[in-house]
């Protein structure tokens, strides 16, 4: 069964690194989803090992945080604090400033996608609205999201993966990540000054407005004052159970969206509706392609191969780079299941953490937010290919990955 296993891997991962399969309508969700049926229904992996394969922590914890920033959805706050953001009266680089900081926070604790899902849009309205150039605004959004989401455990679902797998202190993981994080947002602040050279007006050719007919992409754009403060009190107490409590994290989350659920002016089918059950279905074929993977032992022969020619992806250095390069090839979640069995470093799930979400910033394919920014900006008429993101990506990746390896190797937060 070897060689049929690592076909569908490789077919697989094909399609990771596609976004899909040649010649049919395919996603990355319906390729992984395929490679788990094909491996199961051929008998190299039996029933009871693909289901001892997905990893249901995680699964519950992603899917849980899904309902919380559902909830946050529908009661219209991240309408409404980015309004409030684009009301300040300030001038354009201490705006960038703020939006950084919003962005970044409400990531660490929400998705870094779903965050950028609610507020693209909005942000491209209000910079439109005020003649700014929203290209630099956008861009920021997406790049201060991902880095925000490096800072906790629950910001993103590799974050998610990685810290259930590995059984990561969610504290320890905040102590060491906070200041890398903190630093890379300053940094891409400076940066994106640099770059912008002062240069904030509406360029010729841009919309002037929006169309009184472009349609409303998030669901709540009214603040529903109960129903927001419903989500982040829930969201708060979750945070503070994850530092303080030694309890299963995907426990208290699935208690925390229960409740949440059990709501008498929220349909239940509204909050599960803006659940990204593709996500998960993507986890699940992933979790089972992977695993009849390491069943075969290649791996672990090619990790100890390289090992022996002065590679040894257990060692940090070589962990964050192959992070880096298959983050950017394979995007960041399939990076992680195929790299999270050669962590074995005290620093290793943190460093894992940090470089491929960190190196999602690279380049528009390199992370699912990045894409959902750019998709909202084309819907406004202002177009962002991939030399403008790179612009602004590169750099931004290149020096936030060199802070994230320099305090890492200081032991910074240790």
């Amino acid at each position: 069964m070897t060689p049929l296993i690592l076909s569908v891997f490789l077919l697989v991962y094909l399609g990771m690194i596609l976004g899909g399969l040649p010649f049919l309508k395919l996603d990355r969700t319906g390729v992984a989803l395929l490679g788990a049926i094909v491996l199961v229904a051929s008998g190299a992996v039996t029933e009871d090992a693909a289901r001892a394969a997905i990893h249901t922590p995680t699964l519950a914890l992603l899917f849980s945080f899904m309902v919380v920033s559902a909830q946050l959805r529908l009661g219209g706050f991240y309408d409404w604090a980015t309004r409030r953001l684009g009301a300040l009266p300030v001038q354009p680089p201490l705006l960038l400033g703020a939006l950084i900081a919003v962005a970044g926070g409400l990531s660490a604790i929400f998705s870094n996608d779903i965050v950028c899902l609610a507020m693209a849009p909005v942000l491209a309205e209000l910079c439109l609205a005020r003649r700014l150039d929203p290209v630099p605004f956008l861009l920021v959004l997406a790049c201060a999201a991902n880095i925000g989401s490096a800072a906790t455990l629950i910001g993103n679902p590799q974050n998610m993966l990685i810290g259930e797998t590995l059984h990561l202190s969610f504290a320890d993981y905040l102590a060491q990540a906070a200041l890398p994080t903190g630093l890379g947002l300053a940094v891409t602040w400076g940066l994106i000054l640099v770059l912008t050279r002062g240069r904030w007006a509406l360029p010729d050719g841009l919309p002037r407005a929006v169309a009184a007919s472009e349609p409303q992409a998030e669901p709540g754009r009214r603040l529903d004052r109960w129903q927001s403060a419903k989500g982040l009190a829930v969201a708060a107490l979750l945070l503070a159970a994850f530092l303080f409590v030694p309890w299963p994290r995907d426990l208290l989350a699935l208690a925390g969206a229960g409740f949440l659920l059990t709501s008498r002016r929220l349909h239940s089918r509204r909050m599960l509706g803006l659940v990204d059950w593709e996500l998960l279905v993507l986890f699940m074929g992933l979790f089972v392609v992977n695993h009849a993977l390491q069943a075969t032992g290649l791996p672990a022969q090619a990790v100890t191969e390289l090992a022996a020619v002065g590679i040894d992806l257990r060692d940090p250095a070589p962990l964050f780079a192959a992070s880096f390069l298959l983050s950017n090839l394979v995007s960041n979640v399939p990076a992680v299941m195929l790299l999270l069995p050669t962590a074995t470093h005290p620093l290793g799930g943190t460093l894992l953490a940090l470089s491929s979400t960190l190196a999602g910033n690279l380049l528009i394919v390199g992370s699912i937010a990045n894409i959902i920014v750019v998709q909202a900006a084309q819907r406004h008429g202002i177009p962002i290919d991939w030399r403008r993101h790179a612009r602004i990506g590169v750099p931004v990746t290149l020096c936030t990955l060199a802070v994230a390896a320099v305090s890492l190797w200081l032991g910074v937060g240790r």
